[in-house]
């Protein structure tokens, strides 16, 4: 959903190249990372896993060498426990603090005996390809499986760092895990790193237990098994992808080297920890979103040249499309066109596999899934629910309105249980291929035979307080009985696919909903909206999940 509503910086600036002034200092935020002191009794300096792993800048002490060596001591203890004793796979993406800190994860995990799997020559390493590592690894076995690490604060500002623990599964995290490591982690901290094992960086690389593990051509070989390459390659229109610098930008070549893609183009290989060459997004910020028009301005602006152009975040883990008919799509349409055309062009898919999909998704989801005759598994926001059901062949997608996505292999086997973007941008041009029709015109159809959808986010800043009380939220505590002039049919505070809980409520009626919960990652706020009546109706929508949420965050 589009943040249309947010306070947005001056008009001049959003979508604009970014001006000098605006880029990080690279050196003071290293030299940040390294003398900085985390100081546990803050809220804002503890370890503190959110819906991916912990995040935060070195400038406020949010993510530093501590944070990363006790986290990394943590997970070490954790894999004890669990005995989890195969190969780790460790994967960095090209944010500035994303190599300081994979040092810092070396030093801890080296020292602890740790199997490590390093990317040979060092090359940047996406989510999706670690994921797609640990499943390939510990497929057939029941000991001695894989686990991971992916450092990477995904499509967040350039002065940001992240590190994202994935266990056996291959997906992120579950809570009983991230809630473990938190604890221990902020321990640690608390006891000046009392405790944990570390080598001297030339000496952990040097270890026996330190291996090298080639992820991109893994990778890019048994693409063939999920995406039909063979239609790709014959695709009759010109295709366009721009890495936005991140950790896939040697992937693109590679691919259409092994797959002969004649019609690829790709449009940049630089990476540069400032991010310079991007536009600014809605809010005057660098953040490598690909599914923000401003952040994507320079490749729409190529929409003429490109059948189908496409983009992938810092981590490829989140994908934008470019369709020539229709221009850049909403992460919630290109999700409905997905699930479409995928239940209807994969016979190896189980019959009865379900598609997956979180809580603020659009219900056109919905509505394709019953017009395909299948189940539908509405999840809390967060990748990791979906993780069980990709394993065991219960679900074939799962979506998020963030334009995460990943789904089966064509035999109906699990490909990755983590978001992969360049699986999805992949698919647009087989979709093209396959049906004749780009993506955009494909999601012109399903409007045309299931209404079409308008909708919008509305992000705030809220306190930890406010926060926690909007978690809280409850549908006793919603009075009303019409929404938007519609009859309230249903309110949620657990999600309907797994009972698990939403952190917040979702109201929904015949042509509308809207959900409010507080984000997992950052001190907002944030209200989805959506209507099949228009914008006026959404407006109304918006207006109301408004009102709940003042009455919400201003309860006693």
């Amino acid at each position: 959903m589009s943040p249309a509503s947010k306070t947005a910086a001056p008009a001049a600036l959003p979508g604009q190249p970014a001006p000098h002034d605006l880029l990080v200092n690279v050196p003071r935020l290293v030299s940040a990372y390294y003398s900085g002191r985390p100081d546990p009794s803050v809220p804002a300096q503890r370890v503190a896993f959110g819906t991916s792993g912990h995040r935060g800048s070195s400038f406020d002490n949010g993510f530093n060498e501590w944070h990363v060596l006790a986290i990394s001591q943590a997970i070490c203890d954790y894999r004890s426990q669990k005995g989890i004793d195969g190969p780790l796979f460790l994967g960095i993406d090209t944010h500035a603090l994303s190599t300081p800190a994979f040092n810092s994860a070396v030093e801890v995990l080296a020292a602890n005996g740790v199997e490590l799997m390093l990317s040979q020559d060092d090359e940047y390493t996406p989510t999706p390809a670690v994921s797609h590592a640990i499943l390939v690894y510990n497929r057939g076995r029941s000991s001695g499986l894989a686990d991971g690490i992916v450092i990477t604060p995904s499509h967040n500002p350039p002065e940001s760092g992240g590190f994202k623990y994935n266990p056996p599964n291959g997906g992120p995290a579950g809570t009983d895990i991230t809630s473990a490591v938190e604890a221990a982690a902020n321990g640690f901290l608390a006891n000046g790193l009392q405790g944990v094992k570390r080598l001297p960086l030339a000496q952990a690389l040097q270890a026996s237990t330190t291996h090298r593990h080639d992820y991109l051509n893994t990778y890019v070989e048994d693409l063939a098994q999920v995406l039909d390459m063979d239609a790709i390659r014959d695709v009759p229109i010109a295709l366009g992808v721009d890495p936005l610098g991140g950790a896939g930008v040697h992937y693109w070549t590679a691919i259409a080297e092994r797959y002969k893609l004649s019609r690829l183009t790709v449009l940049s290989q630089e990476v540069d920890p400032t991010f310079r060459f991007m536009s600014l997004d809605w809010d005057g910020r660098i953040r490598m979103d690909p599914s923000s028009p401003d952040a994507m301005h320079q490749l729409i602006a190529l929409k003429d040249r490109f059948g189908i152009a496409f983009a992938c975040d810092t981590d490829h883990d989140r994908h934008g499309v470019v369709a020539g008919s229709s221009g850049l799509m909403q992460p919630n349409s290109y999700l409905a066109v997905m699930v479409d055309y995928l239940y209807t062009h994969r016979p190896g898919w189980p019959a009865a596999a379900a598609v997956g999909k979180t809580v603020v998704s659009s219900r056109m989801i919905d509505r394709v899934t019953q017009r395909l005759g299948r189940r539908l598994y509405e999840v809390p926001v967060g990748f990791k629910w979906f993780v069980d059901g990709l394993v065991d062949g219960s679900l074939a997608f799962g979506g998020e309105e963030s334009a995460g996505a990943t789904f089966l292999r064509r035999d109906g086997t699990a490909w990755t249980t983590d978001k992969d973007g360049i699986v999805p941008a992949l698919l647009s041009a087989e979709i093209a291929a396959r049906t004749g029709r780009d993506p955009g015109e494909r999601y012109a159809e399903l409007t045309q035979a299931l209404g079409r959808p308008v909708s919008d986010r509305v992000d705030a800043a809220a306190t930890v307080e406010q926060k926690k009380r909007l978690s809280n939220l409850s549908p006793a505590q919603i009075r009303s009985t019409e929404l938007a002039g519609e009859k309230i049919v249903e309110v949620l505070s657990h999600a309907p696919g797994n009972g698990a809980a939403i952190g917040g409520v979702k109201v929904v009626t015949e042509n509308g909903w809207f959900a409010a919960r507080p984000s997992g990652t950052e001190n907002i706020y944030k209200i989805y909206g959506e209507s099949f009546q228009g914008r006026e109706h959404l407006a109304r929508i918006l207006e109301e999940a408004q009102q709940v949420v003042d009455g919400a965050l201003a309860a006693p």
